[in-house]
């Protein structure tokens, strides 16, 4: 028998800029590794949504690499994909992602460079990794949540099967940049999502970025851009550093602490049809996991509390009507665990900055912290003893 270990070194750039498509802004060329033999070619992909809400920027992309004709060439015109989760929802979105890059005859050396949310991050990236094996991906990140979490991720995938994300690989983003600039095209609703990844590395990673975060809630609902921009920064760096210094990037074993209230939220997001975005959906997964340990008494009512008055704050709603059918919201707890290889690992708040895995859940203690979103939403409870 032989057991023969080896490693990989791979090396995750995180750029943070402004303005990033002004020609004079040198950000994405020197994210660009010199290939030896003439520019790097690349075939940009942009969200549809983003086009929508930024006129010309396949102008802008186009001007940006005329301006830099050392560095890189584009391969093809720029192609547009449909936004959100419609693009996650229906496999034939991949395969004409996977037929641009092959038109444009793309090589492992050259590169997919995407523009828009955490969904079209995901699928582009899903095709991109699967082209011959891995075709580099720089990402442009585009929304608070894909600039704060999912963007920094190395995993893509899509939907499939009724179930998020279950097609999809490990595959890290040769680089990211960060364009904060990008955020003014967002609605109210979009804009407000994202934060809630800050908040959620913040309850598992770093008590005092939260209180900073629920300090500044009227300053980040106005859309302070210096504060926005510092929370965005500060998310960033804790999930980069998750992924970089936390021994399983690649999710080997059942711990996975940054999907702290994802297991109720990508159930959510499946019951409504993703009408509610994930954003909003993960904001309800804090809360009911909060409301859940407090009712076992694992974290204090002072606490629990604060977490759930920081999301009232920052404008979420905290309960849904699909909480009422408590039954099917409980089934994501078996998804979860089939997603994670057969042990249930959800983590759990106990205090503020501190994370506690468990590998059961109570489903009556669940459905009476269901029970109290509702009365809170109501406006007929606090979180009690």
């Amino acid at each position: 028998m032989i057991n023969a270990t080896f490693q990989v070194d791979f090396v995750h750039r995180l750029r943070f800029t402004r303005n990033a498509l002004d020609p004079e802004n040198p950000t994405w060329r020197e994210v660009l590794a010199p290939t030896g033999a003439g520019p790097a070619r690349v075939l940009a992909f942009v969200d549809a949504g983003l086009a929508a809400a930024w006129p010309g920027i396949d102008q802008q992309i186009a001007g940006y690499a005329a301006a830099h004709p050392q560095s890189l060439e584009l391969a093809g015109a720029t192609v547009s994909v449909p936004g959100g989760e419609a693009v996650k929802n229906d496999r034939r979105h991949v395969d004409e992602i996977l037929d641009q890059i092959h038109r444009a005859g793309l090589c492992r050396q050259s590169y997919v460079a995407v523009f828009g949310g955490g969904a079209v991050l995901d699928a582009v990236g899903y095709a991109a990794a699967i082209a011959h094996r891995g075709v580099r991906l720089v990402r442009f990140p585009t929304t608070t949540l894909a600039q704060d979490d999912s963007g920094l991720g190395v995993k893509n995938g899509i939907n499939a099967f009724g179930k998020k994300n279950y097609l999809g690989v490990f595959s890290p983003p040769w680089a990211v940049v960060n364009d904060i600039d990008f955020l003014a095209t967002l609605s109210e609703r979009d804009f407000r999502s994202g934060l809630v990844e800050a908040v959620k590395v913040a309850l598992v990673k770093d008590a005092a970025f939260f209180r900073r975060i629920a300090k500044s809630t009227e300053a980040l609902a106005r859309r302070d851009m210096d504060v926005v921009s510092n929370v965005i920064r500060e998310s960033a760096v804790l999930h980069l550093r998750h992924i970089t210094e936390g021994g399983d990037p690649f999710e080997l074993t059942t711990a996975r602490p940054l999907d702290f209230g994802h297991w109720a939220a990508h159930r959510l997001e499946e019951m409504t049809d993703f009408e509610l975005r994930h954003g909003e959906a993960v904001a309800i997964g804090i809360a009911l996991d909060t409301a859940y340990a407090r009712h076992i008494g694992m974290i204090s009512e002072e606490d629990a509390e604060s977490i759930l008055v920081c999301l009232e704050d920052l404008g979420f709603e905290l309960h849904h009507p699909a909480l009422e059918d408590g039954r099917s919201v409980l089934a994501g707890v078996d998804e979860f665990r089939e997603h994670l290889g057969g042990l249930l690992t959800i983590m759990m708040p106990a205090g503020i900055g501190v994370g506690r895995d468990v590998h059961e859940i109570d489903a009556e203690a669940m459905m009476s912290a269901m029970a109290t979103l509702a009365r809170r939403r109501a406006g007929q409870e606090r979180l009690a003893s």
